[in-house]
Formats: structure tokens, sequence, C-alpha cells
């Protein structure tokens, strides 16, 4: 039996939590960028893959409740990526980037009761369990096309965020390459499908200190 939309959205929010945990409690600056750059990679591609996918579902099942929910998730979601935006690009040796790693979690975890409390039990009580798990196998799709940097000033809607998604992921994706990510030995047999997986690729990233 496959995972249902709520365990895939829950099992992200989870993940997310222990790389925010793993980089405050790295012990050097090379770790905290690695971490940076995964809660990163993990966040940007979660919040994208959500509005395309779990947010129109509540719209085409749920009528206006559902519209009015997706508004305020929008609302959230630009938060957290506006956030993420500032964060993605400043050092962790950056007097400010605690303060903002720790404004960025406050806003997810707003966002996270949300979800929790608000749509995915409205949703879940409004779909089969066939249905949920075939949009949780389109959410989890979705996230290896999606952009893997933060971009609030994309839209935020399908289908011109499909669009302008199209043209951010090739050079997010490139540009990552130059970018280093936790190292295997790092990871625990609980978390090595995250750490090491992007898209399929090792998450081996690239020399430079401070990308």
């Amino acid at each position: 039996m496959g995972e249902t939309i709520s365990e895939a959205i829950s099992a992200d929010h989870h993940a997310i939590d222990e790389m925010y945990e793993k980089l405050k409690s790295a012990p050097d600056l090379d770790s905290k960028i690695r971490w940076r750059n995964q809660l990163t990679w993990t966040l940007a591609r979660h919040a994208i893959s959500e509005e395309l996918t779990m947010y129109p579902a509540m719209e085409k099942h749920m009528g206006q409740e559902g519209i009015d929910l997706t508004n305020v998730d929008r609302q959230q979601h630009q938060a957290v990526k506006e956030d993420l935006q500032m964060l993605q690009n400043l050092s962790p040796s950056h007097p400010e980037f605690n303060y903002l790693l720790d404004r960025l979690m406050r806003d997810l975890h707003h966002h996270i009761e949300h979800e929790k409390n608000e749509d995915m039990p409205r949703l879940e009580k409004l779909l089969s369990r066939e249905e949920s798990e075939k949009l949780a196998r389109s959410f989890q799709r979705t996230k290896m096309i999606t952009p893997t940097r933060s971009h609030p000033s994309a839209p935020n809607r399908p289908y011109f965020e499909n669009f302008a998604a199209m043209l951010a992921a090739p050079i997010d994706r490139f540009t990552d390459l130059m970018r280093t990510f936790p190292k295997e030995e790092s990871a625990t047999e609980g978390d090595a499908n995250w750490v090491y997986k992007r898209s399929g690729e090792a998450l081996t990233g690239g020399t430079r200190k401070d990308r």
C-alpha cells in the first residue's frame, strides 16, 4: 500500500525538521553550508510541489472552502519563501544567519500547523485511499522537476507557476553542481534516503567552500 498525500507531506515536514537540527548542531562552517544547501533544496521543492498538486486538489474537491484555505496557504508560503531566499544566499558565519534560520522555521511551523489541522484532514475526508495515494505520487513526481532554490517573486498558481518553474529549474539544478551537500558519513540509517538522493543523483556536491 502506498503513502497518502498526508503521509507524504508529513514525511517532508519531519525531514526538514531533522535538517534544521543538523544545521544547528553542525560542528564547523563547511558542515553548516552543506546542511543549509540541503535544507534549501528540500524546502524549495516541497513548497512548489504542494502549490502545483495539493492545493489544486483542495480547490477542486472542496470548492470555495478549498480556495479560501489555499489562499491562506499561499500567503504563508510567501513568508517562508522570502525567509528562505535570504537564508540560501547567506553564509552560516554571518551574524544574522541564526536569527533568519529560526525565523524561517517559525514561519514554516505556523504553516505546517495550518496544513495539519485544517487542510489535510478536510481533503482526506473527500478522497478515497486510492485517490490520496495517486495525489501523493503526483506530489513526489513534481518534486523531480521543480526549482531547487527559493524564488519568492515567481507566480504561485498553476499554470503560471508551471511555466516559471520550467524556466528556473534547469538553472537551479546546474548551479547545484557547484554547491556542497552533506557527506555520506554524516547521515544515519533513517535519513539516508533524503540525504543522498536528489532526483536519483548522488549528493556529492562541489568543492567550493561557501556555496
